[in-house]
């Protein structure tokens, strides 16, 4: 394993889980199919749910002992990541969710970085992929740095100091001396935690060869209300922890407030018939060009089906969390927005 100790150390695994009865089995079978030679037990934080998710994990913690299911009431993912790492039992703790998929031999290596490093945190790239077209147009334009940015775990690079990495594994000293994962956050939490750690002068490491699968949204709806969210709180982030804004966090709401505004004054120009109107309309026509060619480039070894969604896909995030962003900033007296759901 690469460790200097001679037993590998005990690992618990923890995620926290509302309506993922689709996604549930798959997630916690690849963990129980890791051949780690330590002690490994999975803690599963579970909020109420609309489908049969509670059952689903019922029947797992019969199927596999080692599987310990905790109550989260609120549902929310702060809470119950916080409820699942502090009722495990051993130090080292891995962060999964229930779209996941983690790779054989990951826990192993997970704890081999951790030891080797002495970071505070180890965590790679998520991997996006799909089943149906849309699914997988998603996924495309996720990895790709058109979609949703250049940072590392969507689009790899070299082994080393991170600002966040995708799940991540915890030494549990770390997580206690920062106070864990800050429930105040509906989402960024991750990325919340990572700042904090960095602060208080511990190492995020990011780590290539840890990659873990992950299961896009299916639908145009369900994406557009993430994308809408992780926008708002994004705004709320920067809010919080302003050193934390850069221009790259503004792209989107510039797209969004230039198609917005160029639209709806370009067709009112038109049916006025202004001059103004072909300049009005110049912004949402060359950024749909732009979404169009970065489509084509991302679009390489992609079925036709799947090609002819990826723009949507792509325009979707851009505009969606760009608006999510510009609405949070009618919500500065609350203490973050309110989620509407994934």
């Amino acid at each position: 394993m690469g460790s200097s100790h001679l037993a590998a150390p005990g690992v618990s695994v923890f995620l926290t889980v509302r309506n993922e009865a689709d996604h549930l089995a798959g997630a916690v079978e690849r963990i129980f199919a890791q051949c780690y030679e330590g002690p490994l037990e999975v803690v599963l934080a579970l909020g109420p749910s609309s489908d049969a998710t509670a059952s689903e994990a019922a029947r797992l913690a019969e199927r596999f002992p080692a599987l310990v299911v905790v109550d989260n009431p609120s549902g929310r993912t702060p809470e119950g990541l916080n409820r699942a790492w502090r009722s495990a039992r051993h130090d080292y703790l891995i962060r999964v969710d229930g779209h996941a998929l983690l790779p054989p031999g990951y826990i192993e290596r997970v704890v081999s970085v951790l030891e080797q490093t002495g970071a505070a945190n180890v965590g790679g790239m998520m991997v996006p992929e799909g089943t149906a077209p849309f699914q997988k147009a998603v996924a495309r334009a996720m990895s790709s740095p058109f979609g949703i940015g250049a940072e590392a775990f969507h689009t790899g690079g070299a082994p080393g100091p991170a600002k966040t990495v995708y799940l991540g594994a915890f030494r549990r000293a770390d997580l206690e001396a920062v106070g864990g994962f800050n429930e105040a956050f509906t989402r960024a939490q991750d990325w919340e935690l990572n700042y904090r750690l960095i602060n208080a002068g511990k190492l995020v490491w990011f780590d290539p060869q840890l990659g873990v699968v992950y299961r896009p949204r299916r639908t145009w709806r369900a994406l557009l209300r993430q994308f809408y969210q992780t926008g708002r709180w994004r705004a709320h982030l920067i809010r919080q922890y302003p050193r934390t804004a850069s221009a790259r966090y503004l792209a989107a709401p510039a797209a969004t407030v230039g198609v917005g505004i160029g639209g709806v004054a370009g067709l009112l120009g038109l049916v006025a018939r202004s001059k103004v109107a072909p300049l009005a309309l110049a912004v949402p026509v060359l950024y749909a060009l732009g979404v169009l060619g970065a489509s084509v480039v991302a679009s390489r070894g992609l079925d036709r089906p799947t090609r002819r969604r990826l723009p949507l896909a792509m325009a979707t995030m851009h505009l969606a969390w760009g608006a999510g962003f510009l609405r949070a900033t009618l919500e500065r007296g609350r203490t973050g927005p309110r989620d509407q759901g994934t």
